[in-house]
């Protein structure tokens, strides 16, 4: 009988060790060695016969570089998000909270395509997936479902349908014979995820992996999980809110700032194709302390609305609380209008909302969070048609942003009388049905305002 073999496999980066030790050599990290048994890979791989094996490096210059055309899905806001469509042979990684609509995603793009697409699910039965389906009032003719965790069974269904699209739900439910470990551990994801990444380089096919994620928010499994996968999507959101946005943290064949937004219903998710419109709440009168920004995700502008809340602070200790936006940045502007401006603002509780539960890392969203703190500290409401896009500066200077004129455009479009922005933005033409105010100081801005 061969002897069993084990080792010690770090569950944050996936390195291995002969013995147990409290901190991983690697990483650095604590208490994060799983024991798990393990067998030499002399495993059969994905194998294909028309695939012409590379032997010999092969000079730069020589190398055949025609652009194989993308998979276009029925999903617009995911043909952003990945930079025009699924790319074939890429491998690409989708991560999220549970219940957050993972799974719906992928089905709803498996029924809409017009390929034959190979749905394999772990967690879920046939039954299941048909009812959701029905749910979602689609009925694809080239969607396949099958529901298997042994890779190998897997690879002999993809032979017989031979997809256009394999999609997995999800990578953590996966198994291979050849390795002893259980389902989901370190060894088991590394050794699926690898059979699946040579199937989908060997075969142009392109393949989407589902995977969980940890109570900090970050993929279950090594981290060479995601450095091995060509696409990292996370789907985010709140499942107290309707609102989910797509992101790209990794693209090996697109830009990762762009976002797809959706809008979870009864149905399914719904693409939010002007999300302007979702961003800013409606509302019956003019209310102090709300300001709207122009902001930019990617290629994509955005119209935002700012809340804010200032008042006297009851206890001993003002409190600074933001949601959507970063608290130090908060910080740093009350600073300025303190030192700049002349608010006495440090004793004063500040709530700063951004509505439609998103979070903007964009810093022309300054103005507009300065203007709502203002407005509710003059308890004087800012009038509807006018929005602010610009950064402020730690000597209360009021810095120009990127892509201003896309800006401009959108909320022009979206009927804005006027924009706020700084006295150095450098733009080729001026708009016609937009006013244009440029400001240099927040001194400026104040008395604009007030």
């Amino acid at each position: 009988m061969a002897k069993v073999k084990k080792a010690f496999f770090c569950q944050n980066c996936g390195s291995q060790h002969t013995q147990w030790q409290g901190q991983c050599s690697a990483c650095k990290e604590w208490n994060t060695l799983v024991e798990e048994i393990i067998e030499k890979e002399t495993t059969k791989q994905w194998l294909t016969k028309s695939v012409k094996e590379i032997t010999s490096p092969i000079r730069i210059d020589s190398i055949d570089v025609t652009e194989v055309p993308r998979i276009i899905t029925q999903d617009e806001e995911l043909n952003r998000v990945l930079g025009g469509g699924l790319v074939p042979g890429s491998v690409i990684l989708l991560g999220g909270e549970p219940g957050i609509g993972k799974s719906t995603l992928l089905l709803q793009v498996s029924l809409s395509l017009n390929s034959n697409v190979l749905y394999v699910s772990g967690e879920e039965s046939q039954q299941q997936i048909k009812l959701r389906a029905e749910r979602m009032e689609l009925n694809g003719e080239n969607c396949y479902v099958l529901s298997q965790t042994e890779t190998q069974k897997i690879f002999q269904e993809i032979k017989k349908v031979k997809p256009d699209l394999v999609i997995v739900d999800s990578i953590q439910t996966l198994h291979s014979n050849y390795i002893e470990s259980g389902a989901g551990s370190v060894s088991q994801i590394r050794a699926t995820a690898g059979e699946l990444i040579q199937f989908a380089k060997s075969t142009n096919t392109p393949v989407i992996l589902v995977g969980h994620i940890t109570k900090d928010g970050n993929i279950a499994g090594p981290k060479i999980l995601e450095h091995m996968v060509d696409t990292v999507l996370q789907f985010e959101g709140d499942r107290n809110h309707v609102y989910r946005i797509l992101r790209a943290q990794k693209n090996r064949f697109g830009a990762t700032s762009e976002i797809g937004i959706y809008e979870m219903i009864s149905h399914g998710l719904r693409q939010v194709s002007n999300p302007s419109e979702v961003l800013i709440s409606e509302k019956e009168e003019v209310l102090s302390g709300h300001a709207i920004a122009a902001t930019v995700e990617g290629i994509r502008p955005l119209m935002i609305e700012v809340q804010a809340l200032v008042s006297s602070a009851v206890y001993g200790t003002p409190q600074r609380s933001s949601t959507g936006f970063n608290a130090k940045r908060l910080n740093m502007l009350l600073a300025v209008l303190e030192k700049r401006a002349g608010f006495a603002l440090g004793s004063k509780d500040v709530f700063i909302n951004i509505t439609g539960g998103i979070n903007v890392e964009d810093p022309a969203l300054d103005m507009a969070v300065i203007a709502a703190l203002l407005s509710s500290y003059h308890d004087v409401p800012i009038a509807q048609n006018i929005c602010f896009a610009a950064e402020i500066g730690l000597s209360g200077e009021i810095r120009p942003v990127a892509r201003a004129e896309i800006r401009i455009q959108e909320a022009e479009k979206l009927g804005y009388e006027s924009i706020v922005i700084s006295k150095f933005s450098k733009l080729g033409t001026n708009p016609k049905s937009i006013q244009i105010q440029a400001f240099s100081k927040v001194e400026n801005l104040v008395e604009f305002l007030f």
